[in-house]
Order: C-alpha cells, then sequence, then structure tokens
C-alpha cells in the first residue's frame, strides 16, 4: 500500500502567479493511494474511456526522477495520520491546494484553534509544511508535502499496527466514495466535457505475488511519468484523483460433501413433483 502525491488546480495557479518558472514542485498529497480496482464477473478486462480522447493523449512522455519509496513504520505517525480531522484536512489541500487553518476551519466546520493544532501535528510527521500564501499579513500558508509513501505490508503488522491501518483505510475508502458521489450528484453543467470524462475499468488479470507487485510499481512510476511542475502545467489541466486497488480473489468454496442416505423407494407421480429429475440418457 502506498500514498501517492497529487497536484491541484489552486497550488498549480498561485505557484504560476508567485513563482512562475521557479521550478518548483506543486504541492499536496492524497490521502491513501495505493489504489482502488475491483474483479469482473466476466473474467475479462473492460473499461470506460471518454470516446473523443485524442491519441496524442497517450503520447510517451519522459520519465522524471521521482524520489524513493519511503516506508512508514513508526506507529506513532501512523496514528497521527489516522486521525479523522487530519485526513479531512489532507483531503481538502489536496483537491483545492494549499490553505490556512481559518480557510480550513470555514471549510470543514471546525475552529482554526483544532485546525491549528492538527496542522502543527501533521507537520512535525513531514505530511504539511509551511508554503508561501497570498502575503496579506501574518497569515500562515499550509500545503500537503507530495511523496511515494508506503505503508508496512500486512504480514508484518503487529495486531496494534493492523487496527490502526484499517481504521486509516476505512478513512481513506469512505471520503473517496464520497467525493466521487458528490461529483457525480452536483456537479451537473460546471463540469463541461470534464463530465464524460471518468475513465473507469474492471478486469480480472492472473497474476502471481512478484508479478504483482511489479504490476503496482509499473502504476506508480505511470503516474510519476505524468507529473511535472507548475510551471510546465497548461491552463487547461485540472486536478484527476486516481486510486488503485488490486486484491486475490477470494478463494471457491469447497463443494459440501452430501451424506450417504439409503435408497428411498420409488415415489408415485402425485407425490414426486419437487424431486430432481433424472437426465436422459
Amino acid at each position: 500500500m502506498a500514498q501517492e502525491p497529487g497536484t491541484t488546480d489552486a497550488a498549480q495557479a498561485r505557484a504560476r502567479a508567485q513563482d512562475s518558472g521557479s521550478g518548483s514542485a506543486p504541492g499536496s498529497a492524497s490521502g491513501t493511494a495505493s489504489g482502488r480496482a475491483s474483479a469482473s464477473a466476466s473474467g475479462s478486462p473492460s473499461a470506460s474511456v471518454p470516446a473523443s480522447a485524442p491519441a496524442s493523449a497517450t503520447a510517451r512522455r519522459p520519465r522524471p526522477s521521482a524520489p524513493p519509496p519511503e516506508e512508514l513504520t513508526d506507529l506513532r505517525l501512523l496514528k497521527a495520520l489516522a486521525q479523522p480531522r487530519r485526513q479531512q484536512m489532507l483531503q481538502h489541500l489536496t483537491v483545492h491546494g494549499p490553505a490556512t487553518s481559518a480557510t480550513l476551519a470555514r471549510a470543514l466546520g471546525l475552529n482554526t484553534g483544532a485546525t491549528s493544532y492538527h496542522l502543527r501535528e501533521l507537520a512535525r510527521y513531514g505530511f504539511v509544511e509551511e508554503t508561501p500564501g497570498s502575503g496579506r499579513g501574518r497569515e500562515r500558508w499550509w500545503r500537503a508535502v507530495p511523496g511515494d509513501r508506503r505503508f508496512p505490508p500486512r504480514s508484518a503488522q503487529s495486531p496494534e499496527t493492523r487496527r490502526v491501518m484499517d481504521r486509516l483505510n476505512h478513512l481513506s475508502y469512505a471520503a473517496d466514495l464520497d467525493l466521487f458521489e458528490r461529483l457525480q450528484r452536483d456537479g451537473g453543467a460546471e463540469l463541461g466535457e470534464w463530465a464524460d470524462a471518468f475513465p473507469f475499468s474492471r478486469g480480472t488479470i492472473r497474476l502471481t505475488l512478484p508479478e504483482l507487485r511489479e504490476f503496482f510499481e509499473e502504476y506508480i512510476a505511470l503516474l510519476n511519468r505524468y507529473k511535472r511542475p507548475a510551471a510546465d502545467t497548461p491552463a487547461d489541466a485540472r486536478t484527476v484523483l486516481t486510486r488503485f486497488l488490486a486484491f486475490p480473489a477470494p478463494s471457491a468454496p469447497a463443494a459440501p460433501i452430501e451424506p450417504d442416505v439409503p435408497t428411498a423407494p420409488a415415489a408415485s407421480a402425485a407425490t414426486s413433483d419437487n424431486r430432481k429429475e433424472t437426465e436422459p440418457s
């Protein structure tokens, strides 16, 4: 499982306005992002993509150098991240870009004392950092820090770590589903052509465990290939939230063993309507 960075429309616009051409990375990090995917009943891959997408949209891009993955093993850090309000704040910073504690308080229905405290805790563990803001007064602006963050494999987690990870996963999945449902329900005309751009895929593939790990690393590399600094981002680009989930299908249940039953006498036609018919020879 991994947490991967994203870029935001607001962060990019602010970076272009204040630091044009500097090459500084726009910043935000999503909650958890080892991804979301599921298996189709038919066993064959299926996908939904915008019909008008030009072939050039998949043109090869040079792969930028990406920072090495960072595994998060400190239980105190995981507990700090699994706090519901902090997850909400990270999501807001991801989707809307840098903000002040007052902005977050208004958006999330909290008081500034609470948001200030949670921001300090997130900064303590490297999830957010101060960033140049609007320059008004002594406002402190915060952004989510990008990074390829990995969580420990489940087999290596202690019982307490597993409980924390289960809570963190639950918060992340619920937040993602809520965002998607709100977009479909309330997006309306404001989305314009973007309303047709919801790539979606469900499929099944047969993999060994090493192949599944390689598949995931290739997915992360693909995300990194499409990342770029704010100065190089087109003005009509939007933040796109990507989620990937892959898991082994449950094993088929074993067929129940029928007990040996003595052969019953042949039933009359009047009483055998609900009995299994014999197959014709």
